[in-house]
């Protein structure tokens, strides 16, 4: 997310020091939004240059490592003691306990997902707070001991120490995450913390969009052209109309109908959004390509990664397409990668390869295009108000998100023209009565997914079936960092079953995932 800010100086500056976390950036935008500026910076940091910053205060965030594993990312203990007030964050917290004498430890009980926090003491996080609220836990280690000098103010069941302060040396950790929606109370704890420090709420956030459009005025250049690949989701969307917006028709959008997509999604891009934005568009039918690409591949990493180089390849051919066309080169590819996308990829200090993304780690060598990614910074929730800001229509904008190596992942095993017609009709279903039901926006996302090396036993017209089970995977979420399976009304979900069970006759079994993020992700693969 770019914001045009006066001088930093002139606001009081929070840094997020990253140690690999999921939900760093999501750290960062919760302190915005406490009109607080905020910037995350790497693990790897030296303490002269963070203090260098001057800031009113630092987070430490969460991160994948064991802080007792060799090579985990460390704290000096010369920052604890530099005066700044300091508030640490799962991996962040353990990080400051160990380093200031305290005792991080296994204790062979995780905890993940939504969990009862006790507050013992309100001391300064908690004052005015509930004595009991639910939590989002991480972890797999604990703090066991908190360094001398600190009050122990939380606990949980498995966690003695879920959060310890010492606020005459403006030292406060928590074991949770505050920053996560699913902390009853997360936001008041944050915000607590930053009053303490004496931050000032004095910065406000100003327009995306026009943000955006600059930064890929300035990179393009007034000659520059550029090549977007639709893939008929609203992060592509978006990202096209910024950068249609900053170059006009110097940009060509292709739209690579790659045999993947949902019922009705290819005729509602070529429709629709150029309807909206006048954007100029090739459309590709590439369906046959893709599905020889996948033939006999199993392993959803290796479908993500062929489904990215086959996009690539595709642009490649375009591009000599449209510079055979325009007698001028074409240098920049648009894509619509989001932070999310970025950290799941491995893309963070010390952040763990959840799984790749196909617009995810660069070009191949051999291809020159500069890439043009508008929304690197941005979560989906702010996509979508940048894509009501330029007017595009709200079944793009609110169009449930969709993988870009589309149903391919929905599918384990392999993927067949087969698999993918029974999928795309069972998917259609589930979209069709959540949207009856008026749920559209309140579940983030519904994969329907199909486990096609499974059969099933089942009975259908009085005849033995065996056939394919179908999961449905319905969530709420903010921003995919992390999300929690969506309460559906029983009804709904027996419309759903019914109707996939009697139309989809290879279909015998629906099955409802009930399992947050963590542990699981929100697609299946």
């Amino acid at each position: 997310m770019q914001e045009r800010v006066v001088p930093v100086s002139d606001f009081d500056t929070v840094l997020v020091v990253d140690f690999g976390a999921q939900y760093a950036q999501l750290i960062a935008r919760r302190v915005r939004e406490c009109h607080v500026y905020s910037e995350i910076v790497p693990s790897t940091t030296p303490v002269s240059e963070l203090l260098a910053r001057r800031p009113k205060a630092i987070i430490l965030s969460g991160g994948p490592s064991s802080v007792y594993a060799e090579g985990a990312p460390r704290v000096p203990a010369e920052l604890f003691a530099a005066g700044v007030p300091i508030f640490g964050i799962c991996y962040g917290f353990q990080a400051m306990a160990q380093a200031l004498g305290g005792t991080v430890a296994r204790t062979g009980v995780a905890e993940f997902g939504r969990t009862p926090l006790r507050v013992a003491q309100e001391g300064v996080l908690f004052a005015g707070l509930p004595a009991e609220q639910t939590v989002w836990m991480s972890h797999g280690d604990s703090v066991t001991v908190a360094p001398e000098g600190f009050t122990v103010t939380a606990s949980t069941e498995a966690t003695p120490v879920a959060a310890m302060e010492a606020p005459e040396r403006g030292l406060y950790g928590v074991q949770f995450h505050p920053e996560v929606l699913h902390s009853e109370h997360g936001t008041a704890v944050l915000k607590r913390f930053l009053d303490a420090a004496g931050c000032r709420p004095t910065w406000t956030m100003l327009n995306i969009v026009e943000d955006a459009v600059e930064k890929v005025r300035e990179t393009i250049g007034p000659n520059g052209r550029a090549i977007c690949g639709l893939s008929g989701g609203v992060d592509s969307a978006v990202a096209a109309a910024i950068v249609q917006r900053a170059i006009g028709d110097r940009l060509t959008c292709v739209f690579v109908d790659h045999g993947l997509l949902r019922k009705g999604e290819a005729e509602q891009v070529e429709r629709d959004f150029v309807a909206a934005t006048g954007v100029k568009l090739r459309v590709v039918d590439a369906a046959d390509r893709f599905l020889k690409a996948l033939a006999g591949v199993t392993d959803p990493e290796e479908k993500r990664k062929i489904i990215g180089r086959e996009f690539i390849r595709v642009f490649e051919d375009e591009q000599r397409a449209i510079i055979a066309a325009a007698d001028a080169p074409v240098d920049f590819l648009v894509q619509g990668t989001l932070y999310p996308d970025v950290v799941e990829s491995g893309g963070g200090t010390g952040t763990a390869n959840i799984k790749s993304h196909h617009n995810v780690g660069g070009l191949p060598d051999d291809l020159k295009f500069t890439l043009v990614e508008p929304l690197r910074t941005m979560f989906k929730d702010e996509v979508r108000r940048a894509g009501e800001e330029l007017g595009l229509p709200p079944a793009i904008v609110w169009r449930q998100p969709f993988p870009g190596p589309g149903l391919a992942i929905r599918i384990v095993g392999e993927v067949t023209r087969e698999r993918l017609d029974i999928l795309r009709e069972a998917d259609a279903i589930a979209r069709e009565e959540l949207s009856r039901a008026g749920l559209d926006r309140e579940i983030w996302q519904c994969p329907v997914v199909l486990l096609a090396d499974v059969r099933s036993v089942g009975v259908q017209g009085d005849e033995r079936t065996y056939g394919h089970p179908i999961v449905l995977r319905p969530v709420t979420s903010e921003d995919a960092m992390t999300a929690d399976w969506a309460r559906v009304p029983y009804d709904v979900l027996e419309r759903i079953s019914t109707r996939i069970t009697n139309e989809v006759r290879e279909i015998n079994r629906v099955v409802l995932d009930v399992t947050s993020k963590p542990p699981g992700t929100i697609e299946w693969e």
